[in-house]
Order: C-alpha cells, then structure tokens, then sequence
C-alpha cells in the first residue's frame, strides 16, 4: 500500500496528429479535458481523500468522504473484514481549487471500510452537500457508474501533498496480491504516475470528465514479490507478474451499486458485489 504518513517525515507501515494539404499544416482538434484541480478533495491526518456522490445522489443527502480502506483510523481491516455503521468523528481538511483550506468536515460514523477485494473506506458526513456548498462553495465529485477504459488519460489528485499525478489507464489486473490482501481487477497506471506515500485514497478522475474512476492504493517499491508494499499481479491462471516501480488504484464503479436512496450503504442490492460482513446477507 502507498504508506499513510504521520506528519510529513515519518512513515507508518502501510500507510496530435497534423493535417496537411494545400493550406498550412494544422493541428488536429484535441480531447477537451475538464480542468481538474484540488477542490472536493480532503486532506486526512495520514491520507489523502475526496468528497464523493454517486450519480443519483441528492443535494440533501448526508455527503460521504472516500479515502482507502488502509487508511481506517482504527488500523487496517484483516483480510476477509468488513466494517460497517461504525462510529467515528474523523475530522478532514477541505481543499479549494488551488489546494488551501476551504473548511473542515467531520464523520459521524464510518458507513463501510474494507481491503478485501478492494480498498476502501467511506465515512458519512453530518452536513449535507447542499450545505458544503452554501458554507465553502465546494462541490462533492462524482463517482462514475462505468467500468474504466484502457488508455483513458487519468489524473490522481492527492490532497495529502497537493500534488496532482497525470497519466493513463495502462490496462487492468485480474487479481492484485499484497501481503495478506487481494484485491480484483485493479487499475495499473502507465509510469508517470509515480505516487508515493501519502497519495493513499486520492481520487483518480478521468481527465475527459473530472468523473471519479478509482482510488490510488499501491505500488510495488522495492521488486519484491507479492510482500507489503511490493503487490505481484497474478493472472487467471495463477501466473505471477512483478512490475518494480509500478502503481495502482482499485476502481470504484461498484460502490454505486450498493448505494440507497439517502446515500445510504445497501449491500443487499441486486446489483451490488462489494464484500459484505461474515454472517450478513446486506
């Protein structure tokens, strides 16, 4: 995992083409891409994070953060764990366009964490987004509903550093193995995105639409295979792959299928594949 950081210094474990012709050559028309910047994103005492909404979420619902399941303040799930409905009072610093303080949140309880298939943590705020907007005239970022695609040009915005990471979607691995945890088709970045710890829990926005694809979780540091924080990629036939120096993020399109009326975490849906807790059917 990209290590929470404590402070700054100390580590936690864990933690175009041209068109010619008779007229002068010019430039072919580019992919518009959305400016994307700091504002939604939070910084946590050790993480990076972001205030999300999912793509029928109201105004009036009780916003979320979104940050690793990693990154828990309670220490990080063990694998098979599911938490959800837990109190929690976790303060984090929000982040206007240019990456100063906008304000404040506070959690009133973690509604679900894990690091079994993914690696998430989603705390439900006591504000609504209507009155995040009215109060610092920040909106929440919205989490796609789609797979990602291959080669989409992705930004990860860390609110930790105030450092925006750009490159692509270099394609997706069936299982990631890290430690004791294994997570499903995970997001590898192409080599440009070089997140280091901290970067834990950034969003990472589709550059085209500032739409939410994934959350930035690992890289492998050192070339070690399938240790803590040196994830292997293993393939469907259980073929290992090491890739030294490269990172990843666990998509998040699935969390908007286990989503309520009200923002509110329902495992039971139909459509809704997130791990849920030993014994419970949602």
């Amino acid at each position: 995992m990209k290590r929470p950081l404590v402070g700054v210094l100390t580590t936690l474990l864990l933690g175009g083409a041209t068109i010619a012709g008779t007229a002068p050559a010019t430039a072919a028309p580019q992919p518009r891409h959305k400016a994307i910047d700091f504002a939604g994103t939070v910084a946590l005492s050790n993480c990076s994070g972001s205030l999300i909404r999912m793509p029928d979420s109201a105004d009036n619902d009780p916003a979320l953060v979104m940050t690793n399941g990693h990154c828990l303040e309670t220490g990080m799930p063990a694998p098979g764990e599911v938490i959800t409905d837990q109190p929690s009072t976790r303060s984090f610093t929000l982040l206007n366009s240019s990456g100063g303080r906008a304000g404040t949140l506070r959690a009133t309880k973690v509604a679900y964490s894990t690091m079994t298939d993914t690696d998430v943590t989603l705390y439900q705020l006591g504000t609504s987004y209507a009155q995040i907007k009215q109060r610092y005239g920040i909106n929440a970022l919205t989490l796609s509903g789609d797979h990602p695609t291959a080669g989409t040009a992705i930004k990860v915005v860390s609110g930790f550093w105030k450092k925006i990471y750009s490159c692509n979607a270099d394609g997706f691995v069936y299982q990631l193995h890290e430690g004791d945890w294994v997570w499903k088709d995970s997001l590898r970045y192409t080599s440009t995105c070089d997140v280091v710890g901290g970067t834990s829990g950034s969003p990472v926005e589709d550059a085209a639409t500032g739409k939410v694809i994934a959350i930035n979780n690992t890289g492998n540091e050192n070339g070690e295979q399938c240790t803590e924080n040196n994830p292997c990629e293993v393939d469907e036939n259980g073929n290992v792959t090491v890739r030294q120096g490269t990172n990843y993020a666990e998509e998040t399109f699935e969390i908007t299928r286990c989503v309520a009326p009200g923002n509110r975490i329902d495992l039971s849906l139909p459509d809704c594949t997130l791990p849920k807790p030993a014994g419970s059917d949602g």
